[in-house]
Parts: structure tokens; C-alpha cells; sequence
């Protein structure tokens, strides 16, 4: 899909490389929506210049201020360019103060694929339907580009996007910041979508509120009289790009949000979307959505229920409990073997030249030829290990999840250069013939297994579920499995047997 493929080290060689391509290539740090469009001819660039291993990228920083009457407080808070979904889901200071973000970022997809996704990335794709963009909006986001030629500049987000899949960036710029401005004490922030299913489902539409009120932080569930001072509600996936229900938002200020104030708010920010008709849902349909989500999201924020089914300790599917440690921390380190790969060539020289140097199962191998394919092709057809399975290609399915330095990733999404010196298990990795995984053995005895197809997938992600989590709930158990989907029949001898080997009771 890719003749050349570039891993700077630094920021300034992947700015030296932007500026020496310029349209030719394409940033990649996920690679979960830039493989799609190459797969399907979206995008046509033939030089990927991988960003994902530049260290401090991947920062979660927090701005803190003080002031005279309140004490110190949380002012802005800023994402580098790799800054996954998952990392902005285990982040606590983010659920604090920016909770719309992370239950945007809860939503997408599926735990493989926040592993590998990035926020910023899900801002260049620039598509009116990614959740992350709707909060953002709605919180008064900016982002920074830099270039090589010029200084940085910084843009509020209705000057960055343009259109859909159309953004500002100029080809040899680069998205490097996200600032965000955290919420006040006062404000209160809620997201919603909706979709075709539960899980690994694009928004039919998507909503962000966030309102201030009169009388600061309420406890959670306290109701009483409050006055909303101002709302922001951003609709998405209804325009070809973000809209703001300003004729809503100026209505609600200086109103007691009563059950009439918002059923009001809501039908004029229904009128504000503009919606087309499509495979997911009719320009009417979408529009009743908007004022449904739109009068949800106001009654809890009201109503103190933003909150309400957020995850204890979301399910990342990273392994340990000391690497899920690190991922909040955002202290993850770069392996010894992936750094000496990377610093020892020059930036310069593209990684087309080389073999693909990995740890798998447990053994170094040296995969020759497997460049400009993913790492899924790799493994099949340059390793010879057939456990992992394509099923649909598209980061839907799951049949493909192996471990990535230890994360659950869909590896039919990922470049196989970018496993250079990492350690990646698959399907054979588990067990041997002899001496099985419990889980496997557990499939077999639950008849867990019928076709066989989806099972590497579901092996995978619960294996990795019960290291990072040795005894989930059943709920924990159903969000490891979101991302894996079985045709054959129902889920409950799935989770039967993976409670099974936790000692959790069926």
C-alpha cells in the first residue's frame, strides 16, 4: 500500500521530511483511519513518515493557575500529537475536567483500536461523524501546527476545519498540540451519540453541552434551583462540519432549566443541524435525534447524571496492571530494542531498505520482504503464523488482535514497521499443543468454540483482559470483547469461559 515508509526519532526530522515531500506523504501515528483510506484509494500518498515513536508526543499535560478566591485550579489542558484514546480515557485528570472528551473517546471504536488511535489523528481525518471532534467544539478547543519554513500558529477549530476531510493544514505542517480549556468549577459538560450498535459504531449523530451555572459544582444527583449563566451545545455529524446550536444556546442563558426550557433548547438546536440522507439515517430522522440527544444531554447536566455508567477502571486492554499504571501516568517508555532500531538509521533513509527486526512469541525473527504491508499480512504471509485472522480488514471484527508490546491492537490496521523491535504475541504465543492457555482449554471445555474463526481474536483480547484485570466483572468481560465479533451464535459460553478461568461466578 506504501513504497516508503520514514521513523523520525525528533520532531524536527518529521518536519525536515514534510517539508522535503510535501503532498507526496502522510503522517501516520495510529493508522487506524489512514490504512482504511489507502485500503480504499481515499488517499493515494506512497510515503508514510510514522511519528509514534518521537518521544513527548504522547504527553498529557496539565496547565494549573491560582487564584486569590479559589485556590488553585485546572485551567487548560494540553494533548500531544500521539496521544491515544485510551490514554485520554485512563486519565483521571481529564474525566475531572474535561469529562465530555473522555466519554467521546470511551466511545470510539473499540479497546484495539483507542490502543492505536490518536485524538489528533481523529482531528485530521476531519470527518463530521468522529466523536472527538463534537467536544472539542464545544469546549473552545485550538490546535498548534508547526512547519520547518515557519513559526507555529494556533487555530480555534472552526478555522482549522474547512470542510469534510478538509482541514487547514498546509502539507508541510503538522498537528502538535491540542490545547483545551479545562472546565470551570461551574460548568458541567455531557456527550452522547448515537449509533447502529453499541460498540464499533460511527455517529449517526453526536452531541456536546456543556453549561454553566449560577451556583458552581453541584454533588452529583443534588437537584435544586440553579440558573444556567451560558450553554455551548455542538452537534456533529449533521453538517459538513461541526455546528454550533447558537440560537439554542443564547435562548438557555439566564434560564432555570426546566423540563419546558429544554424541550425549547432542544427543538432549536434540531433547527440548527443540517443534515443529509445516507446508508446510517434519513435528514429527518437525524434531526428528531439531534433534539432527543440535545434535551438528554441538558437533563443531566442538570440534574448532576453526567456521569452515570462511567467505568470505575475502563477496560483498556493493556496488559498489566503496571503498564495500565504507566498508560495514565503517560510514563510509557520507548522498548531498548525499538530504540536502538530507531536511532541507529538515519531519518533520512527511508525503512524500505531494511528487514523487519521483531521479538515474536518470544523469538527474534527477522521478517524479510513484509514492508508496505500490515502487520497482519506479515504475520500471515512472512511468518507463516495463520492463527490470526482477517475478517473484515477494517478494524470491525477483531479476528485480527494480537499484542502489540503488550497492548491489544487489530493488526490489520497496523504497519508492519512499526513493529521494528517491539514484542508482538500472537494466537501461537498463548499456548502449545501439550500445554494450553487455561482460556483455551476453558473455550474448549465451555464449547466456547464453534466455526473457530473469531476465536484467536476473542483468545487474544481475553487473555490480555486477565492481566491487566485477574478477576473482571461481567460487564469488564463484555467491554474486553467489543471489538470481537462472533457470528456463530450468542456470547454467554464466551464469557462463561472467561469467567471461568478468572474464578469469577457464571
Amino acid at each position: 500500500m506504501w513504497h516508503t515508509y520514514y521513523a523520525p526519532s525528533s520532531l524536527a526530522e518529521a518536519l525536515d521530511l514534510l517539508a522535503r515531500h510535501g503532498d507526496d506523504c502522510r503522517l501516520i501515528a495510529g493508522g487506524t483511519d489512514l490504512i482504511l483510506e489507502l485500503e480504499r484509494g481515499v488517499r493515494r500518498q506512497q510515503i508514510l513518515v510514522d511519528i509514534s515513536r518521537i518521544p513527548g508526543l504522547d504527553r498529557i499535560e496539565v496547565q494549573r493557575t491560582h487564584a486569590p478566591s479559589s485556590g488553585q485550579h485546572v485551567s487548560e489542558i494540553t494533548l500531544g500529537a500521539n496521544v491515544t484514546h485510551n490514554q485520554v480515557v485512563a486519565s483521571a485528570e481529564i474525566a475531572a475536567h474535561a469529562f465530555p472528551l473522555a466519554r467521546a473517546c470511551w466511545l470510539v471504536g473499540a479497546p484495539q483500536i483507542r490502543n492505536r488511535a490518536t485524538v489528533a489523528g481523529n482531528l485530521c481525518t476531519a470527518s463530521p461523524a468522529n466523536d472527538t471532534i463534537t467536544p472539542l467544539w464545544a469546549m473552545d478547543t485550538t490546535v498548534t501546527l508547526a512547519s520547518r519554513e515557519r513559526e507555529e500558529r494556533t487555530l480555534p477549530l472552526d478555522r482549522f476545519f474547512l470542510g469534510v476531510r478538509k482541514t487547514a493544514l498546509q502539507p508541510d505542517e503538522m498537528l502538535v498540540r491540542i490545547n483545551i480549556p479545562a472546565l470551570k468549577p461551574a460548568e458541567r459538560g455531557a456527550f452522547l451519540k448515537l449509533g447502529l450498535r453499541q460498540a464499533q459504531a460511527i455517529s449517526v449523530v453526536n452531541v456536546a453541552v456543556i453549561v454553566e451555572f449560577d451556583g458552581g459544582r453541584r454533588p452529583t444527583g443534588e437537584r435544586h434551583t440553579q440558573y444556567a449563566i451560558r450553554a455551548c451545545i455542538a452537534l456533529g455529524a449533521v453538517a459538513p462540519t461541526i455546528v454550533r446550536a447558537a440560537q439554542a444556546e443564547a435562548y438557555l442563558a439566564g434560564k432555570e432549566l426546566t423540563g419546558e426550557v429544554i424541550a425549547h433548547a432542544a427543538g432549536l438546536a434540531a433547527a440548527a443541524a443540517r443534515p443529509i440522507s445516507d446508508i446510517r439515517g434519513s435528514a429527518e430522522y437525524r434531526r428528531d435525534v439531534v433534539r432527543v440527544l440535545t434535551g438528554r444531554a441538558l437533563r443531566q447536566v442538570r440534574d448532576g447524571t453526567e456521569r452515570a455508567g462511567w467505568p470505575e477502571r475502563p477496560v483498556l486492554l493493556q496488559g498489566s496492571a503496571d503498564r495500565k499504571l504507566q498508560i495514565a501516568n503517560c510514563s510509557l517508555q520507548m522498548p531498548e530494542t525499538a530504540r536502538r532500531a530507531v536511532t541507529n538509521r538515519p531519518a533520512s533513509i527511508p525503512n524500505t531498505q531494511y528487514p523487519i527486526a521483531l521479538n515474536l512469541n518470544g523469538k527474534p525473527v527477522t521478517l524479510q520482504g513484509a514492508r508496505g504491508k500490515t502487520l497482519l499480512r506479515a504475520l500471515r504471509e512472512d511468518a507463516g503464523l495463520t492463527g490470526t485472522k482477517e475478517g473484515c480488514a477494517e478494524g470491525e471484527c477483531g479476528a485480527c488482535t494480537v499484542w502489540l508490546d503488550g497492548m491489544a491492537v487489530m493488526s490489520c490496521l497496523t504497519p508492519a514497521e512499526r513493529a521494528e523491535g517491539c514484542e508482538v504475541v500472537t494466537v501461537e504465543g498463548l499456548g502449545e499443543r501439550e500445554r494450553l492457555h487455561p482460556l483455551q482449554r476453558a473455550f474448549i471445555e465451555a464449547g466456547a468454540v464453534q466455526c473457530g474463526y473469531c476465536t484467536p481474536g476473542l483468545l487474544m483480547s481475553a487473555a490480555n483482559l486477565l492481566q491487566e484485570c485477574p478477576q473482571p466483572t461481567a460487564e469488564e468481560v463484555k467491554q474486553a470483547l467489543a471489538g470481537n465479533l462472533c457470528r456463530c451464535t450468542g456470547y454467554y459460553r464466551i464469557v462463561e469461559a472467561i469467567e471461568h478461568v478468572a474464578g469469577s461466578p457464571t
